[in-house]
């Protein structure tokens, strides 16, 4: 969509839209460690295992590995 089409379906003005696009098109820390700890809880889970998809139940992690994962 362009940032015109976002800000008129979000009633948002379209500086604000740009304004996001360029926060993360900057690849900020913030949204960079985000996004490395989904894909470590994702792993620990076995939501990345190729057979996944056909048996889609997660390993359940126990506290210890979620705090593990959440600090780094």
């Amino acid at each position: 969509m362009a940032p015109e089409d976002i800000a008129r379906e979000f009633s948002l003005p379209v500086e604000a839209v740009l304004e996001a696009i360029a926060y993360c098109e900057s690849d900020p820390p913030e949204l960079l460690n985000d996004y490395a700890r989904e894909e470590a809880l994702s792993e620990a889970a076995g939501m990345n295992e190729p057979g996944y998809k056909h048996n889609p139940i997660p390993r359940l992690l126990d506290p210890q590995e979620l705090a593990r994962i959440n600090r780094s």
